[in-house]
C-alpha cells in the first residue's frame, strides 16, 4: 500500500500570504503617515487608515501590560502547528479543506511576523459607513476570516459528492 500525497505543499499558499502581508504593510507603514490619518480609497465607505494593535481581533487584551504579545504568539504558534498536522493528514487534492487551511496559518502567522518584530500587529484597511465604522484590520486578518469561512461553508454545505477529488 502507497501512501497518498498530503497536502503540505498548500503551505506555499500560507507562504504567499506571510509575504504578500508583510508587503502591504511593509507599503502602509512608509505611505500612510501619520498613524490614524485617513486616506479615501472609496469615500464614505473604504479607507487606508495606519493604525497598531498589541492585542487581537477588536483590539482585545490591547491595553494589557505586555504579556499578551507572548500570549498571542504562543497561541498563533500552537494553532499553527495544529493547523498545519491537519494538512500532512489532508490529502492534497482535497482543497476544500486544504485552502481554508492553508490561509488560516499564513494569516496567523504574517501577524506573528509582527508580534516578534515589533510587539505589534499593523493594520491599515478600514470599512466604515456613515457612523458605523469596523475595527481596522490587515490581509492577514483577511486570509484567517475568508479561510474559517471557508471551513465553515465546506463543511456545511460542501458534502461528499462535491467534496474532493481523490
Amino acid at each position: 500500500m502507497t501512501a497518498k500525497p498530503n497536502a503540505l505543499p498548500w503551505l506555499l499558499l500560507s507562504a504567499a500570504v506571510v509575504a504578500l502581508d508583510q508587503l502591504s504593510k511593509w507599503w502602509a507603514l512608509t505611505a500612510l503617515q501619520p498613524p490614524g490619518t485617513p486616506h479615501p480609497v472609496i469615500p464614505g465607505l473604504l479607507d487606508w487608515t495606519l493604525a497598531f494593535n498589541t492585542g487581537a481581533a477588536f483590539s482585545f487584551l490591547a491595553d494589557g501590560s505586555g504579556w499578551q504579545r507572548w500570549f498571542f504568539v504562543v497561541l498563533a504558534l500552537a494553532i499553527g502547528a495544529v493547523l498545519v498536522l491537519w494538512l500532512a493528514r489532508t490529502p492534497r487534492r482535497d482543497w476544500r479543506t486544504a485552502a481554508p487551511l492553508a490561509l488560516v496559518v499564513g494569516g496567523a502567522f504574517g501577524n506573528v511576523v509582527d508580534r516578534l518584530h515589533a510587539a505589534q500587529v499593523t493594520d491599515f484597511i478600514h470599512v466604515h459607513y456613515r457612523q458605523w465604522s469596523y475595527p481596522v484590520f490587515n490581509v492577514a486578518d483577511c486570509a484567517i476570516t475568508v479561510g474559517a469561512v471557508m471551513l465553515v461553508a465546506f463543511g456545511l454545505f460542501g458534502g461528499k459528492a462535491g467534496g474532493a477529488v481523490r
